[in-house]
């Protein structure tokens, strides 16, 4: 009976939306431009906690021959506003799009130079 008590509870988590910044390295392969060092990607994550968002996130940008190797969580859209942030409705428009599509939206690439 606990397995499907569990299971029960696992279900009736919502998805929500997680903002992250995501730092990257260079990697053979990344696309980022040659004389870059790395670079800052804004990405829009689903999960069930801002954990499994990174964890998918993370995943994502290494199958796509990414380096990440750091990850700032700024919280759901609610979050966001509670802290102050001015969301823009085409960032809400993409926080949507993670949710419907259950995806990572990277909406942004901000390439360091030296």
């Amino acid at each position: 009976m606990k397995d499907k008590k569990s299971k029960s509870n696992a279900a009736k988590r919502r998805q929500e939306v997680f903002t992250l910044l995501v730092e990257v390295g260079r990697a053979a392969g990344d696309g980022l431009p040659e004389s870059s060092t790395g670079a800052a990607l804004m990405c829009y994550a689903s999960g069930v906690d801002e954990a499994e968002a990174v964890r998918e996130t993370v995943a994502l940008l290494k199958q796509a021959d990414l380096a990440p190797l750091d990850v700032t969580g700024y919280g759901t859209l609610e979050e966001r506003l509670a802290d102050g942030h001015d969301v823009p409705e085409e960032e809400r428009n993409l926080m949507d799009r993670a949710l419907a599509e259950n995806s990572v939206v990277v909406a942004q690439i901000t390439p360091f130079f030296d």
